[in-house]
This record gives C-alpha cells, sequence and structure tokens, in this order.
C-alpha cells in the first residue's frame, strides 16, 4: 500500500542542520522534514563541546583557518574552510537571535579550548551545548505552520529520473518507510535535502546515537552521486567505558580544562606520543589510547579531572558529572574509565558548500556531506559549524533557484510480491557481526589484510540480506542494515585506495605520509534510477 505527498521542499534529518534549513526557508515555501525516530534523536543533541568561531580579539579567521589545515593533513579545500570560517560569527549571533543562551564571562560568550587548536574559541553551553541549541531550534521549527514533521518515518530510497538537458539527473523525490502503518509512501518535492548524520554507528563501540546509520550517504550513493574520502572516519578518544552505559561521550573540553589520560598502572603517556600531550589531535591521541590498550592488554584507559575544584567541576561540567555519578563514579575524586569510539564521518557525498550535488535538486549538508573542510581530521567543533554555514548557504541557493511546476504522478512502491519476515534474528544477528568487524578490522589501526578479510566477510552478509530484502516486507532495521552494508564497504574500498598514512587513516603497511596521496579519495555513484516505472534495487 502506498500513499502520495508533496511538498516543496523535503528535508531528511531533524539534527541542526536539517531542523536549520528548515528554519531559514521561507514562510511561503511548504516543508516536508521526515526523521527516522522522534525529532530529538540525533547527534547534536548529544554533543558536548561547542561550537569553533572566531570571537575573541586576539583570535582570527586566518588563524582559525590554519589551524584547520594543519589538522587535515594537507587535503583541507582552503576555499571552502575559508568560507566556512567567515560565517562562524554570523552563525553564532543567528543562534543568539533565537534564544541559544551561550555561557558567559564579562558579559561576553566565554570561550574554552579543544585539542589542535591554537586559541580558545569554543563557544558552548556548560557541557551540554548540543542538547540545548537542538531543543531551542526543534521547538521553533514547531511552531511554522509551513512545516510538517514526519515522526517515525525512514527514508528507503531517492527518486531520480533522467535530464533530457544536461548529464545530470533530477532528483523528483523520495520512497518514504512508515514505522507506525509499515507502508511505503511517495513524496513528490521539487528539492530534497539530506541532512542524514554521519555513520558511527556501523562500529560497535560509538558516541553517537542508533539513529547514525549512514542513510542519507548510502541513498545519494544508490542514486549515482560520488563519495569522498570515506576511509576517514573519527575516533573519539574518550567515551566513558562502563558496561551499564554505552555511547556516552566525554567532551574534549575535559582535556581542554586540564584533564589529564593515565593507564590503569596510573602513567601518564600522552607525552610519549605529542608535545602537546592530551591536547593534540583527535586521531593521534584516539590511536596513543589504542596502542597502550593494545601493548599491555588494557581493557581502558582512565582521563582524571579530579585535580581541579569540586565546585568547577560541577558547574562547567554537570552533564559529565551526573552521568558518572549515576554509575557510582565521582569525577570530582575519581578517574573516569575511558576508550576510544567512532565519533565522526569527514567523508561523505560530494557537495559544494552549499550542499549541492551531482544531482539537480538534491543537497546534502551537514556531516552526510564531503565538501573538503575536513580534509583527513576534523578539528574538534567545526562540526556544528558547518552544519550551520551550510544550512544557510543551502537555503540562499534554493531561494534564487527557479522553481519549476510539475504535475506528473512519481511511481508508487510496489511490493505485493513480498512476505514478512519470519527470520528476524538474521537482521540482528547480521548487525552485530558487521559492527564487529568494522570494529575489528577495519578500526583506528588498519592493514592491507585486514581491509580485505573485512571485505570477504561484509561480502557474504551483503548476500544474505540481499536475499532477505529481495523476499520480505521492509523493516527500519533491514533498511538500516542495508545502509550500513554499502556504507562499510564504501569506507574500506575508499581505505584499499589510499596506500599511506594520513588524519585517520592509518595503516600498518604503509606508516608514513605519501605526497602521492595528497588528494581525495572518490569511489563514483551507482546510478541505480526511477524512470516512471518501480525497480525494486538490489541490496
Amino acid at each position: 500500500m502506498s500513499m502520495d505527498k508533496n511538498t516543496d521542499v523535503l528535508i531528511v534529518g531533524s539534527g541542526i542542520a536539517g531542523l536549520s534549513a528548515a528554519l531559514m526557508l521561507p514562510d511561503d515555501i511548504k516543508i516536508t522534514l521526515i526523521t527516522k525516530g522522534d525529532s530529538k534523536s540525533c547527534s547534536t543533541s548529544w554533543a558536548q563541546g561547542g561550537i569553533a568561531s572566531v570571537l575573541s580579539e586576539t583570535d582570527s579567521f586566518e588563524k582559525h583557518l590554519n589551524d584547520t589545515i594543519n589538522n587535515g593533513s594537507g587535503i583541507v579545500n582552503k576555499n571552502v574552510a575559508s568560507t566556512i570560517i567567515k560565517e562562524g560569527p554570523y552563525c553564532i549571533n543567528w543562534l543568539k537571535f533565537h534564544g541559544v543562551p551561550f555561557t558567559e564571562k564579562d558579559n561576553k560568550i566565554d570561550l574554552t579550548l579543544e585539542g589542535a587548536h591554537s586559541e580558545r574559541r569554543i563557544a558552548y553551553i556548560k557541557d551540554e551545548t548540543g542538547a540545548v541549541i537542538h531543543k531551542i531550534i526543534n521547538d521553533k521549527v514547531k511552531l511554522n505552520k509551513n512545516i510538517n514533521i514526519l515522526e517515525g518515518s525512514s527514508l528507503v530510497d531517492l527518486i531520480t529520473e533522467k535530464n533530457s538537458e544536461n548529464n545530470k539527473n533530477n532528483c523528483v523525490g523520495a520512497y518514504v518507510f512508515c514505522k507506525n502503518t509499515k507502508n511505503i509512501f511517495t513524496i513528490k518535492a521539487k528539492k530534497v535535502i539530506l541532512a542524514t548524520g554521519g555513520a558511527s554507528k556501523i562500529y560497535q563501540f560509538t558516541t553517537n546515537p542508533n539513529t547514525s546509520t549512514g542513510d542519507g550517504i548510502a541513498a545519494a550513493w544508490r542514486a549515482g552521486c560520488s563519495v569522498v574520502n570515506m576511509e576517514f572516519i573519527q575516533f573519539h578518544p574518550t567515551c566513558l567505558y562502563h558496561p551499564d552505559i554505552k555511547s556516552f561521550l566525554i567532551s574534549e573540553s575535559l582535556r581542554g580544562e586540564g584533564g589529564i589520560l593515565y593507564t590503569p598502572d596510573n602513567i601518564r603517556f600522552m607525552e610519549n606520543y605529542d608535545e602537546r600531550k592530551e591536547l593534540a589531535s583527535r586521531d593521534i591521541v584516539a590511536r596513543a589510547i589504542d596502542n597502550e590498550m593494545k601493548i599491555h592488554g588494557y581493557n581502558n584507559v582512565y582521563l582524571d579531572i579530579s585535580h581541579m575544584s569540586s565546585n568547577f567541576i560541577k558547574k562547567r561540567f554537570p552533564t559529565i558529572y551526573k552521568k558518572c555519578m549515576s554509575v557510582g563514579i565521582d569525577i570530582t575524586k575519581e578517574q573516569i574509565p575511558v576508550i576510544p569510539a567512532s565519533h565522526y564521518t569527514c567523508g561523505g557525498v560530494k557537495a559544494d558548500v552549499n550542499g549541492a550535488t551531482e544531482i539537480n535538486n538534491l543537497y546534502v549538508i551537514g556531516e552526510s556531506a564531503h565538501t573538503g573542510f575536513h580534509g583527513a581530521n576534523r578539528l574538534a567543533s567545526n562540526s556544528l559549524l558547518e552544519c550551520l554555514v551550510m544550512s544557510k548557504k543551502c537555503i540562499e541557493d534554493i531561494k534564487y533557484s527557479k522553481q519549476i511546476s510539475d504535475s506528473r504522478l512519481l511511481p508508487k512502491w510496489d511490493d505485493s510480491l513480498v512476505t514478512e519476515s519470519e527470520e528476524k534474528f538474521a537482521i540482528s544477528h547480521n548487525w552485530d557481526e558487521l559492527r564487529k568487524i568494522m570494529w575489528n578490522y577495519v578500526g583506528i589501526v588498519r592493514s592491507d589484510n585486514r581491509l580485505k578479510i573485512a571485505l570477504e566477510k561484509i561480502n557474504l552478509i551483503e548476500k544474505e540480506v540481499n536475499e532477505h530484502y529481495y523476499q520480505h516486507r521492509i523493516s527500519v532495521d533491514l533498511l538500516e542494515l542495508r545502509n550500513i552494508i554499502h556504507v562499510s564497504k564504501l569506507i574500506i574500498k575508499s581505505a584499499m585506495l589510499r596506500k599511506e598514512s594520513r588524519g585517520l587513516h592509518y595503516s600498518i603497511d604503509y606508516q608514513k605520509i605519501n605526497s602521492k596521496y595528497a588528494q581525495n579519495t572518490y569511489i563514483k555513484g551507482r546510478k541505480n534510477e526511477y524512470h516512471l516505472k518501480l525497480v525494486r534495487f538490489k541490496v
């Protein structure tokens, strides 16, 4: 069964990128925003640190640009980075206009320091920056009568058609699965914006919510968009290691305010890896922790902020303090057990700074996109900045582009020949298996052999899931499994192409940086199309 919906702009995703884009669009435009869970479930809400922006007299756009370029290991797009960084103060003021209460000191926004920044330039709200910003913007979006939010709705695939005037395809809408009704409906749209976030959930340990399954990246690739630099997965050095709490981030700001890393034997070790110690870039700190754990057989290391005053810790890091106390860890007196965990997808769908892709009328913004801003390693707190700037630029592009009226009907989804699955355990088993494969073989440290084994194992999973997808009705778990298979293979294939160690990609076979690879890794899209007749895609 299928039902049709029409809209001017379809936005997929309810993080800061998707919500900001919806809020920035004119009130006379009909907007449909779909989100897998409720509109609160996204990585933005979990972002503790803040937003990097040049706001102090001692700082400059040039300094922020240089930090971004240096951290990106030689493959940052300087023009894109400069454009985004210069928009930082505007975006902070836009958030303040909408009521975001940044932490202040002496009637000015207080700025904190994070790894690989040369200045204090992180605007923050205690240790709950993302959650506060997201709630405020989400509440504002819900008040707009021209924005229709469809919760519990998952993107299945984009609908494209050939454009006779140029070599690009047109995106004309999408198929969307409704979790409550278990039906797939068609949304016809003049413009489609994918703001679906990253794919960190494909790893066994992650700081991201369950929604981070690379849906937009996979769907755009299936529709024909190239993906870029998928090998660069950022592992956050410090995720809380505790059996009762999974995926809880211990903010980099904690190290920025003086937190120190120790082994279980109470030995400080970061000085052996980088002169910046705990404030080295994330790739270096994550690899250092990973190395200490593997060499000595540790399950975790420890992060200690207890040498700071108790009042400061409780005031500056209330969320972290409360979460740790909930499992009996008093961070004002005790060390915090931590491990690295997948955190951010630096690669993504090939896009301009305004989100425009290789498909007409399809935009990809935020973590799903690759603009060249992050290079081989994202600088801390540059992510929310990129989301806001891309939303702004995307809306400027949409507002001034020619809107074409189209009365055609799009093909309905046909699942008349499939049945209900009686082997749902196969999906959950393959979910768990794939995440372990990615963690063990395509993690912080890689090798040619590990990548080869991972690809062989995932190909077997893909074959089984293919058969399941063809024969049975769709579920959210099946859609997400399909997407993480595609994204995992894109990561592996990208990693195989880079015969060096650069930024977040470290290979024991090629341990040095190689100038030959001072460029992006591209994988072309698959170019499946719906040309006004429905074809059930292979997984």
